[in-house]
């Protein structure tokens, strides 16, 4: 009778280090001030990978004592050893950390002495700080926009290099690009990008057309958003507003003012 005892205590003795040792997901939330949308979470322990989403939030397979490895552009990179109260809640918190960029100390003023050659020969002048002092690369370029930035960061690089370069090493896996498009997250942000440019040449077209197109024509203010619309569903609509061509795109928009009129008249006939 006591050995079966001993024998079943050892069985569920093995059932639970068995159990314990199995990975579950664990829901984790970023904290910070700014955007937490798309920052890298690595179990380095068991070789996992994710992004969190708009809200900081992340699902990983974990258990305890499995080190996270949490990095983004603009924070701190972090390691968080998984701790066993964090795997009986099932939650876990981090707080991010921003980047500084630590700049040389500035002067705000220095005495002089009133002699000019000597205060010339005395000055001590810095050049000036640009992009690549900071490793950061020089862009003159149009500003991007938020969505544009978080386009570019969910899809910069190839899907697939090499490691060590063209001389040697084998091919490596951009999980970043690769989940992103997996996930549906670089499709969605393409459509919001492309949104954006079209509502950003109605609002072009208005400023700068709005008045000669509707010189002879008395289309009410609510006809006009409504035509201006109309005008955005045209597949050639973005390309036109891009070549900055006002000829051509003053023939385009009285085209479709005649298109959208014949519209609205069949419309009130119904």
């Amino acid at each position: 009778m006591e050995k079966s005892k001993i024998l079943y205590l050892v069985v569920a003795l093995i059932n639970v280090l068995f159990v314990s040792a199995q990975r579950s997901d664990l829901n984790g939330k970023l904290i910070a001030n700014d955007e937490v949308e798309g920052l890298h979470i690595q179990n380095k322990t068991a070789a996992k990978y994710t992004i969190s989403f708009e809200d900081g939030s992340f699902v990983i397979p974990a258990k305890a004592l499995d080190t996270l490895v949490i990095s983004g552009v603009k924070y701190q990179t972090q390691e968080v050893i998984v701790s066993e109260i964090v795997m009986y809640s099932g939650e876990l918190y981090v707080q991010m950390i921003e980047s500084v960029n630590e700049l040389n100390e500035v002067v705000v003023g220095k005495i002089f002495t009133g002699s000019l050659e000597s205060d010339l020969q005395n000055l001590e002048v810095e050049p000036e700080i640009n992009f690549y002092d900071l490793g950061i690369p020089g862009y003159k370029g149009k500003q991007l926009t938020q969505n544009e930035r978080k386009l570019y960061d969910a899809d910069a690089g190839a899907m697939v290099g090499l490691v060590g370069g063209i001389y040697g090493g084998g091919p490596s896996i951009n999980l970043n690009k690769l989940l992103n498009t997996i996930s549906g997250r670089t499709k969605k942000l393409k459509a919001i990008v492309e949104l954006d440019d079209r509502n950003a040449c109605i609002i072009h077209m208005k400023d700068n057309y709005e008045n000669y197109i509707f010189e002879n024509d008395s289309l009410a203010e609510n006809l006009r958003v409504e035509y201006f619309l109309f005008c955005q569903e045209d597949d050639d609509f973005l390309t036109l507003c891009k070549k900055n061509d006002d000829i051509a795109m003053l023939e385009f928009l009285q085209a479709k003012l005649k298109v959208y009129q014949e519209n609205r008249k069949l419309t009130t006939k119904d």
